[in-house]
């Protein structure tokens, strides 16, 4: 006669058995009333733990930002001629819906904690801020020696940090209810349309190898294999209008 045993589920990472038990007591005590001893205390680990993963009560609410702050600031770096600057910014806006979209319950819980919580709201700004801040330093350099050009890289990455949150946060107000991404695609494609340039997407189609093409004899466009059709026609609309 042979028995079995059954194998014990695996423990979550340390990181997020915290975020875990974090969340847990901010629903269920209160933000400002959970410590970070209770904290820990429910994660089954050490206070030192704890702050080796999060110099903060408040950064345990925004466990995933610096992770794609980096993603970010990467695919910026990455970018070259052949991006146009616009479009490119409002592509990396959408590596933060992803972030958000990856697990939208935790995204919705997150958000009404943050509404209840002024010190985390005025936490979220300072995150919000330093998005905005590395798409705008990455418009800076493309724009550098353009007239105007500090303060268009300054008023196109204002302008869309708040188109992305616009529709962002309708999603979250909504429980996470919805496509997120059609919404977000909406409202970045608003941007665009208002503050792409003639020059930056010419510089697109020289750096693809497309002359100028006078008349508008020759148009090439890139775009993403799973971009819906929608947005490859709006995108070549918008080259053809503005040429």
């Amino acid at each position: 006669m042979s028995s079995s045993s059954a194998v014990p589920a695996a423990k979550p990472p340390i990181r997020d058995a915290l975020v875990a038990a974090a969340f847990r007591l901010f629903l269920e005590r209160g933000f400002e009333q959970t410590t970070v001893d209770d904290i820990v205390a429910l994660a089954g680990v050490g206070r030192r733990s704890f702050f080796r993963y999060f110099p903060s009560k408040e950064d345990v609410v925004f466990p995933d930002h610096e992770g794609c702050l980096a993603e970010m600031t990467a695919f910026l770096a990455a970018s070259g001629p052949e991006h146009e600057p616009v479009r490119r910014v409002c592509d990396a806006a959408r590596l933060v819906l992803r972030m958000y979209a990856e697990n939208p319950a935790f995204s919705v819980q997150r958000y009404r904690l943050t509404r209840q919580v002024p010190g985390l709201r005025a936490y979220e700004l300072s995150v919000v801020w330093r998005y905005e801040r590395a798409l705008a330093e990455y418009l800076r350099g493309r724009f550098a020696g353009r007239p105007d050009g500090t303060l268009r890289a300054d008023v196109i990455a204002a302008a869309v940090v708040a188109a992305h949150n616009n529709a962002l946060r309708s999603w979250l107000r909504s429980d996470g209810v919805g496509d997120a991404g059609a919404a977000v695609d909406h409202a970045l494609a608003y941007v665009h349309r208002t503050y792409a340039r003639p020059a930056d997407a010419q510089a697109v189609r020289s750096a693809a190898g497309a002359g100028p093409g006078p008349d508008g004899d020759v148009v090439v466009l890139v775009s993403r294999r799973d971009a819906p059709l929608w947005r490859v026609v709006q995108e070549l609309e918008t080259v053809l209008d503005r040429s």
